[in-house]
């Protein structure tokens, strides 16, 4: 809002006697926030002002200060409030009596005709609002729509000054002065902000009204939309005496995450209680280290001794692992070409010792 708006609204509440405030339908609690802390502040300006709301406050409104002097309409305009009169053509001789009753919440005149009986009919009964003191201004908080507020005063009514303030991106722009911003967090910040540069005084109840309004739109100053005006207007109304939303901080939010947390606990410890406890594999086969491949290792010439005579074996046999049972050596049977001369003939000494072959050996 620029110094312009503010020196315009200014005028408008200095030279109005009678101001009235309004919300729009189904107002938020940053909206009746707003309304209110104006209501009050602009009451200790000593200015005459009523504050209205098209359907009924909720129960979230029970804290804001002020909340009963919300009314329906504003008194005093052609759509307010103000005394109702009912007329209907007279005659001498004609009315005996008038009189009234309620009945399931309505109130019913009687008008009890004589013996000469009514000479008018439905269609000549005229009903009039008005009596009360006009209003010269009005604050339209928080409504998109001027038709949301037709209900509460006369809209139509070219001598009072409509003073617009919202954030929503759907306001029509309606209203002698217009004060829209889209960037607010909240519609309490801008009013507490108009109060202050108009040098109206603010006491701790207005100052709380508008802290309560900031706190809900930006949950507590925790929403990323939350804008610097309202860090810098809040801090202007912790001097006023304002607080932050206790039950926001320490109540309600506090006690919902310590539920979650605890729920989160106990499904945890559910999981560990249900799920049995795996004991990590353990592998029992050796691990077995690659051996080099030499010719000259004991288990080669031992394979190579441990082979049919007559054949000749490679000078490097792959390597196998040890085996449990030791190897027997190979029987054959003696030739002559061995030395015997009949099988009579004992084995030489020699002969279970293992022998190696050579390549010099002929092997047909």
């Amino acid at each position: 809002m620029d110094n312009n708006i503010i020196q315009q609204i200014k005028e408008i509440v200095t030279g109005a006697g009678s101001i009235g405030i309004t919300v729009g339908k189904n107002p938020t609690v940053d909206d009746m926030a707003a309304a209110l802390g104006l209501y009050i502040a602009l009451q200790n300006a000593n200015k005459k002002v009523l504050v209205a709301s098209p359907t009924d406050p909720i129960v979230e409104f029970s804290s804001l200060v002020g909340v009963n002097k919300i009314t329906k309409t504003l008194s005093g305009t052609g759509g307010g409030s103000g005394d109702l009169t009912v007329s209907f053509p007279y005659v001498e001789g004609e009315i005996e009596k008038v009189s009234y009753t309620t009945e399931e919440g309505y109130l019913n005149i009687i008008v009890k005709a004589s013996q000469q009986g009514l000479s008018f009919s439905e269609q000549d009964v005229r009903f009039q609002r008005g009596g009360g003191e006009k209003l010269d201004a009005v604050f339209v908080i928080g409504a998109a729509y001027l038709s949301e507020v037709e209900s509460v005063f006369d809209t139509q009514d070219l001598d009072i000054k409509i003073i617009n303030v919202d954030k929503r991106a759907t306001n029509e722009g309606y209203g002698d002065i217009v004060d829209v911003i889209l960037q607010l967090s909240s519609v309490s910040e801008e009013v507490a902000r108009l109060v202050l540069s108009m040098g109206i005084q603010m006491d701790q109840d207005a100052a709380q009204n508008f802290m309560t309004g900031i706190s809900d739109a930006t949950k507590n100053f925790q929403s990323p939309q939350t804008s610097s005006l309202a860090f810098e207007v809040a801090g202007n109304l912790m001097k006023k005496g304002a607080v932050r939303a206790r039950e926001t901080i320490e109540g309600t939010d506090l006690q919902r995450a310590r539920q979650d947390l605890s729920d989160l606990t106990k499904k945890q410890v559910g999981v560990m209680q249900d799920s049995p406890v795996q004991e990590p594999s353990v592998t029992t086969q050796p691990q077995v280290r690659p051996q080099p491949l030499q010719s000259s290792q004991p288990q080669a010439r031992l394979q190579q001794q441990a082979a049919p005579t007559g054949q000749d074996l490679p000078r490097t046999a792959p390597v196998r692992q040890p085996q449990t049972r030791q190897p027997q050596p190979a029987r054959t049977q003696p030739t002559k070409d061995q030395g015997f001369a009949n099988d009579d003939q004992d084995a030489p000494d020699d002969w279970l010792t293992p022998k190696v072959y050579k390549g010099s050996t002929d092997v047909n």
